[in-house]
């Protein structure tokens, strides 16, 4: 098994930049989703609500990011210039950031069509995964990801989603850091920690996913109920109440520095418990595939 895919998201639910290489961060890979768009309360926009966010496409340059608006181009900083501070809100979770200047802010809500303001994830301040999860009990550390720094999906899972899919959909709908190829199907459900090159990862939490998963990348549209209609089929979860549909793995590394590249081998290390429960629907009473 090795990589196939390695992919940033340098502002939250805009659009993502496939690299050969990348360096391994605490919070995730290097420049991923340490900025987001945020409204006039500090609250976390996104394709859920603005689809149009994924046809906003992003790319490296020299001293910051080129954001691509159609014909229209916009140059944002690294880091912004201004120190106005705001309190910023992901689900559940606030963290300090740093708001870029107006006219940036400016360039967005025309792109957008609503008053937005682009904030920064400056080193001190430090957003807390869920110390349920964690493997430093109220140290690990993420970006302004949903909850945690890396998220990996194997090839085999969405060949198996897009076997039984109409049409098939490509691995960007599910916006994963890390694609794995040679997997067998959910063959990650089963992966407790492993090896990509250097770096050490503990597999922690499946992914739940939502509405963004039905929108078309290039386009910012929805197409409908698909894939969630089909994974709600054999990938549904129902548990104190509420139902999520799980698609991909959630990581958290172990060490931090080295550098992650496509062809970089896939060693599992430490696997959970098998589940009998492959492609069907879970249920809360069957959890050891998710929690074990």
């Amino acid at each position: 098994m090795k990589l196939s895919e390695i992919n940033i998201y340098p502002i939250k639910s805009l659009g993502g930049i496939s690299l050969a290489e990348a360096r391994i961060e605490e919070r995730g890979l290097r420049f991923d989703r340490r900025r987001m768009l945020v409204d006039a309360q500090g609250n976390f926009l996104t394709q859920r609500e603005f689809p149009k966010m994924a046809t906003l496409k992003v790319s490296l340059a020299a001293e910051g990011l080129q954001i691509k608006d159609g014909n229209e181009t916009l140059f944002v900083p690294f880091a912004p210039t201004s120190s106005e501070k705001i309190k910023v809100k992901v689900w559940s979770s606030r963290c300090n950031a740093l708001l870029y200047d107006e006219t940036i802010n400016e360039w967005f809500s025309a792109a957008l069509k609503t008053n937005c303001r682009l904030a920064f994830m400056p080193d001190e301040s430090r957003r807390l995964v869920n110390p349920f999860y964690a493997v430093r009990k109220f140290q690990d550390a993420v970006s302004f990801a949903d909850g945690y720094p890396f998220l990996l999906i194997g090839e085999g899972s969405l060949a198996d989603l897009n076997a039984r899919l109409d049409e098939a959909i490509p691995m960007n709908r599910f916006r994963p850091n890390f694609v794995v190829k040679n997997t067998e199907v959910f063959a990650e459900d089963d992966w407790k920690k492993v090896r990509i090159g250097e770096t050490v990862f503990h597999v922690v939490k499946p992914c739940a996913r939502c509405s963004i998963t039905t929108i078309d990348q290039e386009r910012g549209v929805s197409d409908g109920k698909e894939p969630l209609r089909t994974l709600a089929q054999y990938r549904l979860v129902k548990r104190a109440g509420k139902q999520k549909i799980l698609f991909g793995q959630n990581l958290i590394a172990e060490n931090f520095g080295a550098n992650i590249k496509v062809g970089d081998r896939l060693e599992i290390l430490e696997t959970r418990r098998k589940s009998v429960l492959k492609n069907k629907t879970f249920s809360g009473k069957q959890k050891s595939i998710f929690e074990s």
